[in-house]
């Protein structure tokens, strides 16, 4: 982002490397879970309870902690040849497209929290669990509201993208 210098700025950047790092600690839990429910169905004929449960719930926990370090690098999924040819022809033309690109992003994100934080609030006040009682159940609250912090996360970073380009475009303009 913008501004290395700015404190503000500084903190972000250290919340979302923090974020990524949680969720990279996740991955190594799941490999460790996944392999002991083998190794215990393997060898004690004997599946560890709510190993499923966990890792379905733990992939979209890792998702949203780690998409705003993809987004903040470059590394969100997308097609971008022709765009770099543009930036490279035509930088003004370039960081407009990649402004709408960012604000299209943060759009989305923010319908995605929109959508998000009723389902939050109603697994917090309904007590939503996944897998069955009497023998595993987990919250399902903690990683809704891990997906809104995500979300939120991604929003600010997207934002701070276009701030980039338009700060980029002001540059590009006074050059002309």
């Amino acid at each position: 982002m913008a501004d290395q210098g700015n404190p503000i700025t500084r903190a972000f950047s250290k919340f979302v490397t923090g974020l990524n790092s949680i969720g990279g600690v996740l991955i190594f839990g799941l490999i460790v879970m996944i392999n002991l429910d083998v190794f215990s169905r393997f060898i004690f004929n004997a599946p560890i309870d709510g190993v499923t449960e966990l890792v379905e719930l733990s992939i979209v926990a890792i998702v949203f902690l780690q998409l705003s370090d993809a987004v903040r690098n470059g590394r969100l999924t997308r097609s971008d040849g022709l765009y770099m040819k543009i930036r490279e022809k035509k930088p003004r033309v370039g960081h407009i497209l990649g402004a709408v690109f960012d604000l299209a992003g943060a759009i989305f994100f923010m319908t995605i929290i929109a959508g998000s934080i009723p389902r939050l609030i109603e697994a917090w006040e309904r007590d939503y669990f996944a897998g069955n009682r009497g023998i595993f159940v987990v919250p399902v609250w903690p990683v809704r509201l891990v997906l809104v912090i995500g979300a939120i996360t991604v929003v600010f970073v997207f934002l701070g993208l276009v701030r980039q380009h338009l700060v980029a475009l002001n540059k590009e303009g006074e050059r002309q």
